[in-house]
């Protein structure tokens, strides 16, 4: 958990800059050899993926001035900055909706999200919750789930990308908060306009889609740090400082699918994965700061790498001490995710931290709301989560306990709705 150190929010195609912006194996055989345990913290974690910076640090009173922009060639919620507010939810067709039920509702949700998106009210019977408020980088993605296709009559249209996760041995998954037809991730820099979405696109959904599971998350606000810094996570670690960067050459190709790609409803879209990860933060909070770093491979002031240097200092793996051991542990969980130990594979992690209360026994139920995008989830998530499963330290401090898999087509053009090139093609 924690590898990306951008600073400032990066720029996005097709949204407007805000206040807080500066700038030959076959898919089944590979599924099938999935190994063994592994976090997303795990790609969640300290080294590959790596969550996106905050935005920039601004005055609280200029929150609310900032606007994402709903149409464009990617969907919005993907490569802006993290959000201090967001809700995740997943809904499913109801008994009987079908393709033209399915397409009525996109259209209501696309209509809806760029009128709030452009901090204007819902065109009727608006609650108000928002009033008052700015845009607040209001950024809202839909995403279709591997059930959608079937429930719609559009199996042929299915990407092979969305095949069923592999198990890993450190899931504990609850089905009923896992997976989904339809998917919305909402994020904002204020809780009320987060809040005032997500009620918004629950009351479109109407007769069309009920709730399947819901949970909310948050980061730290823009403008609570002095200046701009990579975010922490609950474990007090910094987490992203390796996200990959827009302005890497090889970004569009790990994130997004390609205009060229299959199937071609899909092009400049990308998949995410979510996992509920919970942190087990009795245990974590009972290691020593060195035993922390050790799990990590990373300072836990700076972020600097153990092996020396600042937060952006390439770990020197090879780096060893005056006992032979290794400075960077071999299952430190920065040298596991790192690409150049998996093959390339990399995902851009875009999380939210999260708190459900505590349970009867005063244990938190806390962690990660653990987003990650790429252009294919099995040359992403799936090797990094694998290596991760095989070993890795931070494994026993925490646990997997729901999942999904989302398609998420490229931006909307003015005029059309998400999805329609799926659902009118």
């Amino acid at each position: 958990m924690a590898e990306q150190s951008q600073s400032l929010r990066p720029p996005v195609t097709g949204e407007a800059p805000s206040p807080a912006a500066a700038g030959g194996v076959s898919r089944r055989a590979l599924l099938g050899t999935a190994g063994a345990t592994g976090l997303v913290l795990g790609a969640a974690g300290a080294g590959v993926g790596y969550a996106a910076a905050p935005a920039g640090a601004t005055p609280l009173s200029s929150v609310g001035s900032g606007e994402a922009m709903f149409h464009g060639k990617h969907q919005p919620g993907i490569t802006e900055g993290l959000q201090a507010r967001g809700h995740l939810v997943a809904f499913d067709l109801a008994a009987g909706a079908g393709r033209a039920q399915a397409a009525a509702l996109l259209r209501r949700w696309s209509t809806t999200a760029g009128r709030l998106m452009a901090g204007e009210p819902m065109t009727q019977d608006d609650t108000g919750v928002a009033r008052d408020a700015g845009p607040s980088s209001l950024t809202i993605t839909f995403g279709f789930g591997n059930s959608f296709f079937a429930r719609t009559g559009l199996e042929k249209q299915r990407p092979s990308a969305l095949d069923p996760l592999p198990d890993f041995s450190s899931d504990h998954l609850d089905r009923s908060r896992s997976n989904g037809d339809l998917w919305v991730q909402i994020g904002a820099d204020d809780a009320l306009v987060a809040f005032h979405a997500l009620r918004a696109l629950q009351k479109d959904a109407g007769s069309a889609a009920r709730v399947r599971w819901q949970m909310n998350g948050f980061n730290r606000t823009p403008g609570a740090t002095a200046h701009p810094m990579t975010a922490r996570n609950l474990m007090g670690q910094l987490d992203g400082t390796r996200n990959p960067k827009p302005a890497d050459p090889d970004f569009d190709k790990r994130i997004f699918v390609p205009s060229s790609g299959e199937p071609a409803w899909m092009a400049n879209g990308s998949y995410a994965v979510v996992r509920r990860i919970r942190m087990l933060l009795d245990d974590w909070e009972k290691l020593s700061l060195a035993a922390q770093e050790n799990v990590i491979g990373r300072k836990k002031s700076n972020g600097a790498p153990l092996s020396g240097g600042t937060e952006t200092t390439p770990m020197d793996l090879e780096k060893a001490r005056s006992d032979g051991e290794y400075v960077v542990p071999v299952n430190a969980h920065a040298r596991i995710t790192r690409p150049d130990q998996n093959g390339g594979a990399a995902i851009l992690r875009r999380p939210f931290s999260y708190h459900d209360g505590i349970d009867a026994d005063g244990t938190p139920d806390a962690g990660l709301l653990f987003v990650c995008w790429q252009a294919d989830p099995l040359r992403g998530f799936v090797p990094l989560q694998r290596k991760l499963d095989r070993g890795d330290a931070l494994s026993q401090y925490i646990r997997h306990e729901a999942s999904g898999l989302f398609a998420v087509p490229g931006g909307a053009a003015e005029g059309e709705y998400v999805g329609q090139r799926l659902l009118e093609g």
